[in-house]
């Protein structure tokens, strides 16, 4: 049987081989050893996008000779995932690549050679944190940590208890993740060493900015209570980089199908890991395709990632990248898929797009009412990036995407997916059709009750219980009790991106949308046959 050891992929390489498994070709003591000498990147957030793209593109710079370190990944959370997910397998894991012809690429992925907790109740990691942002090989810090893990402030627009008892006690006795990062980035403009890159890559419009604003908020508070200086500020402010970057790759969660491939294969470590109160898997799976766009901006250099695929140019271009990806192209046909599919009892994106439907929808928001107010990047073509993802990627059967996943922390993305779409629109937005479809769907998804009438249980999401509250009058199968009840949401204007869809002219023809889709049993799927065809 095969087990994730370094040592044990070293002395026996040809089993893993046999099997069909590729192996990394860097000299793993030597990468290590540089590693924890001169660090060159760390990155937040060890889940499954991180360790199916992020990990596997460093791992193709390093055996092609490329960089001479590996990624050292860090949790600010759970730091039982370090425990019993990461260290004990000597930070390795198998990415497995699911291609549209039905067939499992493997190889087992190297390039994290370090792992640690952002916790200062860890000693030891705390310790090795402080040698990694003073050492002048530093080049950047990166974040997968999702739209919310940015979010300083909850609901009603009150800092966290973690994050206010940081502003308040200053960068020595920091607990929040952001906050101790910003005393960490402290501990490197003190030392004097050149400032570097902090590169978000979670899906969120101008990403870069929304982390710097985290950063600035800690540093001003400081330096307002005196425990930082001016400097530290402007080192913030003006010296250290927030690049913008576009990122996409769907990568669902650990599939069933595959770990009984690896099992079949002789790949022993296949059963889930309880960590904490998440179990994660030493194995992760995703579609072939990827996309990773980044602003050009390292003030201490950076990895030739070029090298492996990604695009390096400048603000603006990314910016409409990310405008066409997030707000065009996939984002928002995603996110509506995904709320229709969980009403409509799909548990795979894949079945979806069969679903005429569900598919006409997808393509009348894509091609009819984003590709028109879309800006043509010039690195990616959005007609072309809409034509893959519904004709090559979505229906990918080998790719077990659930509605339910994305379906997660919908909140938080409904903005970036139709608000500024619906800006773009100005006074014509009123005229739209169906992104109010895909909102009034949203509305009905937060009911928690399915076409059939049935009760389910709706992804998490940080303000699935306010919604529901501000929805609590409504009743299924009563549709005059749905007057006026969307009110407080669509005028919302944090919700959606800084829109208020009530004075966009939107809030009649949603609640129309809305009243129809509660009915009664199989109003969904009428709504869909009698707006889409």
């Amino acid at each position: 049987m095969l087990h994730l050891k370094r040592r044990e992929i070293a002395d026996h390489p040809s089993l893993w081989e046999e099997k069909g498994f590729a192996l990394y070709h860097f000299d793993d003591r030597s990468i290590t050893e540089e590693t924890g000498k001169a660090p060159q990147w760390l990155h937040i957030g060890g889940g499954n996008l991180f360790r199916a793209y992020i990990a596997v593109l460093q791992q193709r710079l390093l055996d092609q000779g490329l960089v001479h370190t590996g990624l050292i990944a860090a949790t600010t959370h759970n730091a039982a995932v370090v425990d019993d997910v990461f260290r004990p397998h000597d930070n390795l894991h198998v990415h497995v690549t699911m291609t549209t012809d039905g067939q499992f690429g493997k190889e087992v992925i190297g390039s994290v050679c370090e792992t640690v907790a952002i916790k200062r109740d860890r000693s030891d990691d705390w310790q090795r944190l402080l040698q990694i942002f003073t050492a002048p090989s530093m080049q950047l810090v990166s974040f997968t940590i999702t739209e919310k893990g940015y979010n300083l402030k909850d609901y009603d627009g009150n800092y966290y208890a973690d994050v206010a008892s940081d502003l308040e006690k200053g960068p020595e006795q920091t607990v929040s993740s952001m906050g101790s990062l910003a005393a960490l980035t402290y501990v490197r403009y003190q030392a004097g060493v050149s400032p570097i890159a902090f590169v978000s890559m979670d899906n969120c419009s101008h990403n870069g900015d929304r982390l710097r604003l985290a950063f600035l908020t800690f540093a001003e508070a400081w330096q307002e209570k005196g425990y930082t200086d001016a400097g530290f500020t402007a080192y913030i402010a003006e010296k250290t980089a927030f690049p913008y970057s576009m990122i996409d790759k769907i990568v669902p969660g650990p599939s069933p199908n595959v770990q009984t491939y690896l099992k079949d294969c002789g790949f022993a470590d296949t059963d889930y890991i309880k960590a904490g109160n998440s179990s994660y898997a030493l194995f992760v799976n995703s579609e072939a395709k990827e996309y990773l766009v980044i602003e050009d901006d390292f003030p201490n250099g950076r990895p030739p990632l070029e090298k492996a695929g990604v695009i390096f140019t400048d603000r603006e271009t990314v910016n409409q990248c990310e405008r066409m990806k997030v707000g065009t192209c996939l984002n928002p046909l995603h996110t509506t898929l995904a709320v229709y599919g969980c009403l409509l009892g799909y548990v795979k994106i894949a079945d979806e797009i069969g679903d005429p439907q569900l598919r006409g929808l997808a393509e009348k928001i894509g091609y009819d009412e984003g590709l028109p107010v879309a800006v043509n990047p010039g690195v990616l073509n959005p007609k072309a990036f809409i034509d893959e993802l519904l004709q090559e990627r979505l229906p990918n059967p080998n790719v077990p995407d659930t509605p339910q996943r994305i379906a997660s922390d919908t909140s938080q993305k409904v903005g970036v997916r139709y608000g500024n779409t619906i800006k773009a629109y100005g006074e014509k937005a009123k005229n739209l059709k169906y992104i109010p479809l895909a909102i009034a769907g949203w509305c009905r998804y937060l009911l928690a009750v399915d076409d059939t009438g049935k009760d389910f249980e709706p992804s998490p999401d940080p303000l699935l219980k306010e919604l529901q509250q501000t929805l609590s009058s409504v009743r299924f199968g009563q549709p005059e009790t749905a007057e006026g009840s969307l009110h407080e949401i669509l005028s919302n204007r944090d919700i959606f991106g800084g829109a208020d869809l009530c004075k966009a002219g939107l809030e009649s023809v949603i609640e129309g949308y809305f009243k129809e889709l509660i009915a009664g049993p199989g109003a969904v799927r009428a709504v869909l046959k009698k707006y889409v065809g």
